[in-house]
């Protein structure tokens, strides 16, 4: 019996975040269950502590696809994973090129947190390097898929039925993604970090704020001294514009992305 739905989510740019949210609550309508617990573990702040779930619980847990897998910076966070038999159901967002192994690695570390994970499904939200790459997306479209998976989810649950579905991906993990240019030679962006244009920067702070690794000076915005996993938050939610990347690099790989991978990519459910 479900007594609270869980959401447990990684969301650099929203859009992880609408496929969770839109998930438990049709989940929620469903099995008519409406004690909810929502936690955005996306700042630092947030990963310093891990909610504890339980029996009665099911576990919507949501990641982007960085490079094909679950982000490596998120790895020693996700270990700590406290499930303590929870149901669950793995989500993962890719940017229109290809979920891989993302979504069965994620579904792993849930596992091995203590969440028994009945379900899982792959969706398509906008790159985090374009703004034309899947833009928009999830849209209308992709949100009605998640209802239909969301009421697939319910049935189960109303059945009994705890199986654990086969779902898209290798075990075990391919290596990380490695863009490459027309050579065939790996162009490395892992140093890469973004630029900030001072005649449009209004000093709102905003990007330091929302910068997951929290990598972006606070005094000096300009100033990114930290990691940064290019989720492009920064980027997209600036007011002014005034975050870039200029790397000959990161620009080449983001433009062949948008070449190679127009075609519009379905999401993909396994219940």
């Amino acid at each position: 019996m479900i007594n609270r739905i869980c959401t447990f989510y990684f969301t650099g740019t929203d859009t992880t975040k609408k496929v969770v949210e839109e998930f438990a609550k049709e989940l929620g309508s469903k099995l008519e269950v409406d004690n909810f617990f929502h936690y955005n573990f996306t700042t630092p702040d947030a990963r310093k502590e891990m909610p504890t779930f339980g029996k009665g619980d099911i576990v919507i847990g949501g990641v982007p696809t960085i490079a094909g897998r679950v982000p490596n910076l998120l790895l020693p966070y996700l270990k700590t994973i406290n499930g303590e038999g929870a149901l669950g159901v793995s989500i993962a967002l890719y940017g229109n090129r290809n979920v891989d192994d993302c979504l069965v690695e994620f579904r792993d570390l849930m596992e091995q947190g203590g969440i028994n994970v009945i379900a899982g499904g792959a969706f398509v939200g906008e790159h985090s390097f374009s703004e034309i790459l899947a833009k928009g997306r999830p849209d209308a479209e992709d949100l009605k898929i998640v209802r239909e998976f969301a009421g697939k989810v319910a049935e189960k649950i109303k059945e009994g039925d705890l199986t654990k579905p086969e779902m898209v991906g290798e075990v075990p993990y391919r290596p990380y993604y490695t863009p490459r240019d027309r050579n065939g030679k790996g162009i490395d962006i892992r140093k890469v970090k973004p630029k900030t244009d001072m005649t449009l920067c209004i000093d709102c702070k905003l990007c330091a704020e929302v910068c997951p690794m929290g990598a972006i000076d606070f005094d000096d915005v300009s100033q990114v001294p930290g990691i940064c996993m290019k989720c492009c938050a920064c980027i997209k939610k600036c007011p002014t514009g005034a975050k870039y990347f200029d790397d000959e690099g990161y620009l080449y790989h983001a433009h062949e992305l948008e070449d190679m991978y127009e075609r519009r990519s379905e999401p993909e459910y396994f219940v």
